[in-house]
């Protein structure tokens, strides 16, 4: 296996169109970068190729990717990125990107990290012949994590976004589809309506949901203290799953003073997008490891090689990883969660298309998902994904 050397890194930007919003963007004019590592590889006819993309909610990274990160990996001695194993290692390719980058500024760099990072344990996982789960419960995994991975992970379905054509008929018929898929807990979007108007809308959701599911919701950072506060005292009143990212991601003590104030379950962290934002999340946020869920995306914040680093300084700080729900809805985090013993991950059906949701043929079961046992992440058992990806491999 010494012999494989990566002979080309391509990358595509895709539109995803989707005329929908969250508090704070409209979707319409959303990219996403796909990306390739092409080995001089051979099996049954076709070169090896690893695939990445970075999750919805941040733009294609294709500028970065082209300029600094992939012409980085392309220079490195081939023997620089063999690891111990014998194969192209992750976290050596990693570094090989990450070279002559400074601490901080984490953001659009993060993300596009992800990405080469998802593309390279896919890769990597490829290489060995075993799904991408197992590989990384084998090689990744904290030592104090179950050595088995979960046969199946819990997802929740997310939508509920503001359409300009819909209205809460159309919101309560959405969230039953999501429920006679086999859902058991779906998320809807709050803070781009009044609160009364949102109110009517949970209640309304909450009116179609029987016994055994449940309701969480999402302000996608919208809200000052006052705002969130204001949400809090009326959200209480309701059974929620949990009540995410009601401020800006990084204020700590707006985090802390909801904390305080709100008695039910918290969530955030899908946009902190490094390790030490994580830890800065725990250190100063206020969250209560009994109960608050936390969304750290790998694929939006330089990868798995960092959100290892992430699960270790939980396990440190006396939080279980099993509170981590990542953000993302695609097969990569489904792959995390499984090895990792997460609590569960997160899942787009029919939105975000074709990047969300998971492998064709796998369906949801009392809101529980098996993973398939092809070698990678298993991107290309998804049929509307698969075109995407052999027009990046080229």
């Amino acid at each position: 296996m010494t012999g494989v050397r990566i002979v080309d890194v391509r990358e595509q930007t895709v539109p995803i169109e989707a005329d929908m919003s969250n508090a704070f963007i409209n979707f319409s004019k959303m990219t996403v970068s796909v990306l390739a590592i092409v080995t001089d590889e051979v099996r049954d006819g076709q070169p090896v190729v690893g695939y990445g993309f970075n999750s919805n909610g941040r733009y294609a990274q294709g500028g970065l990717l082209r300029e600094r990160i992939v012409p980085r990996v392309l220079e490195a001695a081939p023997e620089s990125l063999v690891g111990e194993h014998g194969d192209l290692d992750p976290e050596l390719i990693w570094r090989a990107a990450m070279r002559d980058e400074k601490p901080g500024g984490h953001g659009d760099r993060a993300v596009a990290m992800g990405i080469l990072d998802m593309a390279s344990w896919d890769l990597a996982a490829k290489l060995a012949g075993v799904p991408l789960y197992r590989l990384l419960s084998d090689r990744a995994r904290d030592p104090r994590t179950p050595a088995e991975p979960l046969e199946r992970v819990w997802v929740y379905a997310a939508g509920g976004y503001y359409y300009p054509d819909r209205g809460i008929e159309a919101l309560q018929d959405e969230m039953r589809s999501y429920l006679d898929l086999g859902y058991r807990t779906v998320k809807m979007k709050i803070g781009g309506a009044p609160l009364e108007q949102d109110v009517r809308r949970i209640e309304a959701v909450l009116a179609v949901l029987p016994e055994g599911c449940d309701l969480a919701v999402d302000a996608n950072g919208r809200f000052s203290l006052e705002q969130a506060l204001a949400y809090a005292d009326a959200l209480s009143a309701y059974p929620l799953r949990w009540y995410e990212e009601a401020g800006d991601p990084l204020d700590f003590e707006e985090l802390r003073a909801l904390a305080e104030r709100y008695e039910g379950p918290l969530a955030t962290g899908e946009n902190l997008l490094s390790f030490p934002e994580a830890r800065n999340l725990i250190r100063y946020g206020g969250l209560r490891a009994d109960r608050d869920v936390l969304q750290m995306d790998p694929a939006l914040s330089y990868g798995l090689t960092e959100f290892r680093r992430t699960v270790g300084m939980l396990f440190d700080a006396g939080w279980d990883p099993n509170r981590c729900v990542p953000h993302g809805g695609h097969q990569f985090n489904l792959s995390i969660a499984a090895a990792f013993h997460l609590y569960g991950c997160e899942s787009y059906p029919g939105i975000f298309a074709p990047f969300g949701g998971f492998a064709d043929g796998y369906p949801i079961e009392d809101g529980h998902v098996r993973l398939p046992d092809a070698p990678g992440i298993g991107l290309e058992l998804k049929a509307g994904l698969a075109p995407v990806l052999a027009a990046v491999r080229g």
